[in-house]
């Protein structure tokens, strides 16, 4: 029989679940009148109804239910008049606490819960969105830490047209958990290239934008927030209205404190004149999350101005081609299960939720700031050399700290409860081992000392001195002698007759445990190890004994069977029933009369709430860049530090040698071959790599996009040497892929992608491009592929890895000085005798490749003989047709240089000539006579070159 949770720790079969859902018929005519009487939803929204007891979905919200939580459609009854069933699902309270974690935080989907008011009559009881989660965070985060990649904010974003297809944008972010603000209004191009980097550094989860019209800029728009993952939500324009804002903004942001709060701004009438895109934008996000309806909000919000230009850039193209983060399904769930297949996942050696987060951040905002990078870079540098320091804090002490980014938000609604200042408490005392640890190290540490003292010691000391009182508090307040049997207690000298009911409960207590031994006696079981005596949450105290000891209860009619399970049977007598109802109840009392002094205790405790938040953002920052190191040390070759280049100084030097991919080569059965990179600007800039499929031009130009992007978050790079020099972004075409929802075809995507990188790429920057033109005919391609490489590197001049099978793309290295040719290797072997096959070498070398391998790859994959050589003959007759034409062109085109180079030599021996005479001693027909020799000397030659200067002299003259 199924059985479901109805509650925390309760089972119920599913039988009788749904049992208590057959309401009568009358009831459920009631109910779907009303289901129908509601307005139309999104396709992305998902009601559910909360009868008390348990919850239904119906409709095709039940279909959805019965796939992703009962893994089958049996889940789905239908209910209602026979000519008009309705398909229905039930959920127990897990299921639903399951499902609206997986709808809101993977699918993206938004959520509405109705609720049944004493009259009969239903209404609206909450609504939640994945940017909008402050209704339904107890129900999400109910006993799950939960490191989610991107955070639970949401942006609005508002734009005007301007002259020459540019844009003005104006964007706003919160994000409710840390209570920050954000606004930005920036220029944009018609691709919203800028918006689409913004987006990624931000990483929100949901979009508010004014109701979309049909222009061509709207549906841009929508599908750069659609590329990037965002659930988009139209909101009425009346939204976007600026009244009150100033206002509003003037009750919910922090006044500053210190002076020294730079990142803070002022807001007011004039901010919002100045701001005017922005101001709409951040108007209508204080309106979708309701924020001036809790006075917990007011005042406790920052807010500060998002620059793009303080973070690398990356492109929705370059986020997925670099492999950022797991690929996810339509549906949100991981393509991969193997944490390597992603840049986090190899990096995330991380102790702490918060220190979760901070990497997911720090991977989407790369720096372009050398000093805190480098600052960085040598914490890494100090955690990689001296190991004993690194695994003391790593499995002794930061597995032991609790979220406090979530903590403090506890603490600041007022819904922390005894047990979260304890693991506050907690985390308090771990503090002072942590800095011994690292103050223990000193000598090892050398120079680093210093800067890990600045970052950590000091900030962790001073917040230790805020929290004394905190410790005072508890240690006075709490019974931590009751912590240990997991409860928690106010002691009991606090008011006598708290002590009254604790002398009642201990009396209780020892007579349970006589109870145990008195039952463990009748059955001939062993106290403490085959019988136990336990609190379930659902029962009270209970005996339990493992399935294999079950035997001994059969036909003892002194205990009565509670339930069984894979943990085993648990049963009670008619003693140990009464005792623990008595129990219960004494507890029960004892919490009532605790009720004042646990209220004066969080409301304390809540003034702690943004110290909190502190301590969390430097023990996060510890356990990333603990993380760092701990990824740099356990690869197969270690990671070293790379030299940094400010941006833009020099020659704008990237040079990494015997670099490897980090994800590839930690793959089973992979030996990974190390490639060598040089880009360097005006001489070496953009190089094109050709090869045969599989032969490892992908990875080679990725693995490159990687390396520069991990020595811009600070951390060591897969390679024997690197020296980078900073790039404002990484912009990639990488790739087939379509988007038929939208009526995009292949090619379309790729053009859509390469014009967006030609608008936003600057000297700066590198730019990473693989297989472009493939998606429309040879000719049209190959002409795109060209006309495009040759602007890259000779108008942007940015730096490129350039990887194409078009083998004339080479010859873009005789016109352009700064493009080289490099190929990847492969051996053939072919005879009559021998199969033919291929050999993959993956190394990566100067010089162009001169032939294809297609074929050869095909017959690795045992295509049908007749396939082969059909594909053979047909390949060699359009590689003989392109020959002769290409013959003719080439001699053509070596006959005119000649000409040329002959016809330029020619005039300079004129021009010498003419220089040696001396001009000034002859006389007006002398000096006329004299020239026309020479002319006549000159036209004797028979080059067209010459002869075309002379005609073009004699029609000026």
């Amino acid at each position: 029989m199924y059985t479901s949770r109805c509650s925390v720790g309760t089972y119920i079969p599913m039988a009788n679940l749904q049992a208590k859902a057959k309401w009568s018929i009358d009831d459920q005519v009631g109910f779907f009148k009303f289901c129908d009487s509601l307005p139309e939803k999104a396709d992305a929204t998902y009601r559910v109804f909360d009868h008390g007891e348990f919850y239904s979905s119906h409709s095709k919200d039940a279909d959805l239910a019965a796939k992703h939580i009962f893994k089958s459609s049996t889940a789905v009854k239908e209910l209602g008049k026979k000519d008009a069933k309705v398909p229905t699902v039930f959920l127990s309270q897990l299921n639903f606490e399951s499902l609206a974690r997986d709808l809101l935080l993977v699918m993206q989907y938004r959520l509405e819960v109705y609720r049944q008011l004493s009259n009969r009559k239903w209404e609206l009881a909450y609504k939640a969105s994945p940017g909008n989660l402050n209704e339904v965070e107890d129900i999400l985060f109910k006993n799950v830490d939960i490191a989610d990649q991107t955070s639970s904010a949401v942006i609005g974003v508002k734009y005007t047209l301007a002259a020459g297809g540019q844009s003005t944008v104006g964007l706003a972010y919160v994000d409710t958990r840390s209570c920050e603000v954000m606004y930005a209004e920036f220029s944009d191009n018609d691709h919203f290239s800028n918006l689409e980097s913004a987006i990624i550094q931000l990483g929100p989860k949901e979009c508010l934008v004014p109701k979309l019209d049909t222009s061509h800029e709207a549906s841009k728009l929508s599908e750069v927030i659609k590329r990037s993952g965002l659930l988009i939500t139209e909101r009425p324009k009346s939204d976007f209205s600026t009244k009150d804002l100033a206002q509003d903004l003037k009750r919910l942001i922090k006044t500053k404190k210190k002076q020294s709060d730079q990142d803070e701004v002022p807001v007011g009438a004039s901010w919002t004149s100045d701001h005017p895109l922005a101001s709409s934008s951040l108007s209508s996000l204080i309106r979708y999350l309701e924020l001036m309806s809790r006075e917990e909000n007011f005042g406790e919000f920052r807010i500060r101005k998002f620059e793009l230009s303080q973070y690398m850039k990356l492109d929705s193209a370059a986020y997925s081609a670099l492999n950022l983060f797991p690929e996810r399904t339509a549906q949100g769930v991981a393509q991969s299960s193997k944490p390597i297949d992603s840049l986090y996942g190899l990096l995330n050696n991380c102790q702490t939720v918060q220190g979760q987060r901070l990497l997911s951040r720090w991977i989407k905002q790369p720096l372009i700031d050398v000093n805190i990078l480098e600052e960085r870079l040598s914490i890494v540098e100090a955690f990689v050399d001296c190991s004993e320091l690194r695994r003391s804090l790593v499995d002794e002490h930061l597995k032991k700290l609790p979220d406090f980014d979530r903590l403090s938000k506890k603490f600041h609604r007022k819904k922390a409860t005894l047990q979260d200042s304890y693991r506050v408490y907690q985390a308090i005392k771990q503090m002072p081992y942590v800095c011994e640890s690292i103050d223990r190290h000193s000598e090892a540490l050398e120079n680093n000392y210093n800067l890990l003292r600045e970052t950590f010691l000091n900030p962790i000391h001073q917040l230790s001195l805020d929290f004394e009182k905190f410790t005072e508090m508890l240690e006075t307040t709490l019974d931590f002698k009751l912590i240990e049997k997991h409860e928690f207690m106010v002691k009991c000298d606090f008011d006598p007759e708290l002590k009254r009911i604790r002398v009642k409960m201990d009396d209780i207590e020892e007579e349970m445990n006589e109870s145990f031994t008195q039952a463990a006696n009748q059955l001939g079981l062993e106290k403490g190890k085959t019988i136990k005596l336990e609190l379930a949450p659902q029962f009270g105290y209970v005996f339990r004994v493992t399935c294999k000891e079950e035997k001994s209860l059969r036909q003892n009619k002194k205990f009565t069977t509670l339930d069984t399970n894979k943990a085993g049977v648990r049963f009670v007598n008619t003693q140990l029933q009464q005792l623990s109802d008595d129990y219960q109840d004494c507890r029960a009392a004892y919490e009532a009369q605790q009720d004042a002094v646990v209220m004066e205790i969080m409301t304390i405790a809540c003034g702690y709430a943004e110290p909190m938040r502190s301590l969390g953002d430097v023990i996060a920052k510890l356990d990333v860049l603990l993380s760092f190191a701990q990824a740099a040390v356990t690869a197969p070759t270690p990671y070293v530090r790379p030299v940094l280049q400010p941006l833009g100084t020099g020659s704008n030097l990237i040079k990494l040698d015997q670099c490897r991919h980090p994800c590839v080569e930690r793959q089973d059965d992979v030996s990974f071959i190390p490639n060598d990179l040089l880009l360097k600007k005006d001489e070496h800039n953009f190089i094109i790599v050709t090869g045969p499929n599989m032969g490892g031009k992908s990875t080679y130009i990725r693995q490159i996009g990687v390396a520069v992007l991990m020595a811009q978050i600070g951390c060591f790079v897969p390679c024997g040497g690197a020296t980078v020099t900073l790039v404002d972004a990484i912009l990639a075409r990488v790739g087939a892929g379509d988007c038929q929802a939208q009526g995009v075809s292949t090619f379309m995507a790729e053009m859509l992608e390469t014009s967006s990188i030609l608008r936003s790429a600057s000297s700066n920057s590198l730019i990473i491009v693989d297989e472009l033109g493939r998606g429309t005919s040879t000719y049209d391609g190959f002409g795109l592929a060209w006309a495009i490489s040759r602007h890259v590197a000779l108008e942007i001049k940015a730096a490129c890895l350039f990887a194409t099978h078009f083998h004339e793309m080479t010859s873009l290295a005789d016109e352009v000085t700064s493009a080289v040719n490099y190929h990847v290797t492969a051996l053939t072997s072919s005879n009559e005798n021998v199969d033919s096959h291929i050999t993959m070498l993956y190394q990566v070398k100067p010089g162009s490749c001169d032939k294809s391998f297609g074929i050869h790859v095909a017959e690795c994959v045992d295509f049908p003989l007749s396939v082969i050589n059909a594909a053979k003959r047909k390949a060699a007759e359009l590689e003989d047709c392109y020959v002769t034409d290409t013959s003719q062109e080439e001699d053509d085109g070596r006959k005119r240089r000649k000409t040329k180079s002959d016809g330029e030599e020619i005039v300079r021996d004129f021009l010498r000539a003419v220089k040696r005479e001396q001009w000034n001693k002859l006389s007006e027909s002398e000096v006329c006579a004299k020239f026309s020799e020479l002319k006549r000397t000159v036209a004797s030659s028979d080059n067209e070159y010459v002869a075309g200067i002379l005609r073009g002299l004699e029609a000026q003259t």
